[in-house]
């Protein structure tokens, strides 16, 4: 009977491994239609007889991003939507560059881990580990340096040189997704209350309508 007990938590375990990333793949290949009306969980599967090899091609991530923003960073995305051939097969990834002092500011991706490897610059990077602890794990990475950051844990990047960085980031999911903590609290459409925010980060209503003025 033991060990019956632990062939079920075995499964269990396995099982919970395998819904916590994109489902596999039931064929060669399934490229993204993006002239399809239906919507699946995932993108419907072109015609295989009408794919191209430049459906499994993204050119142009040599190319530096626009830091001219207020964070000071760009992330150039190649997921499903941009690199067609990516559909259904659990992957994707994004330059990220970084003006001198740029920020990626905290987020998390709620359906991907992600690992990061620094082509040019010095990167602080960190995640913050769940609640009760909430405990901060940083460090500085330096070309050719790589992190990995858990699926759905907060995290950031932030270069701490006087010149551009450059960082690479593999992720486990065709669209990871992103949700930025300040946009998605302050930001909201429509807002969320303000009094509620003033009670949860202990602060006056004032500072809340300030910062909410931001976004």
């Amino acid at each position: 009977m033991a060990s019956q007990f632990v062939l079920l938590g075995l499964l269990a375990m396995t099982c919970s491994a395998a819904l916590a990333s994109d489902p596999s793949p039931l064929q060669d290949f399934c490229v993204a239609d993006s002239k399809s009306p239906v919507l699946v969980n995932g993108l419907l599967c072109k015609d295989p007889k009408m794919v191209q090899a430049n459906d499994f091609s993204f050119n142009g991530l040599h190319l530096a991003g626009n830091t001219s923003n207020a964070v000071g960073s760009r992330v150039t995305p190649v997921f499903a939507a941009q690199l067609p051939g990516l559909n259904s097969l659990g992957i994707a990834m994004a330059r990220i560059d970084f003006a001198p002092w740029g920020i990626n500011p905290p987020h998390i991706h709620p359906r991907a881990s992600e690992i990061l490897t620094v082509l040019e610059g010095n990167l602080q990077v960190g995640f913050v580990t769940s609640n009760p602890e909430n405990r901060l794990i940083t460090k500085v990475l330096q070309k050719g340096d790589v992190f990995v950051f858990p699926v759905g844990l907060v995290h950031f990047q932030r270069n701490i040189g006087y010149s551009n960085a450059i960082a690479i980031a593999a992720l486990s999911s065709q669209n990871p997704g992103v949700i930025t903590i300040a946009n998605a609290v302050f930001g909201s459409n429509p807002d969320i209350p303000s009094d509620l925010l003033a009670k949860a980060f202990q602060v006056d209503k004032n500072v809340i309508y300030k910062i909410q003025s931001q976004f």
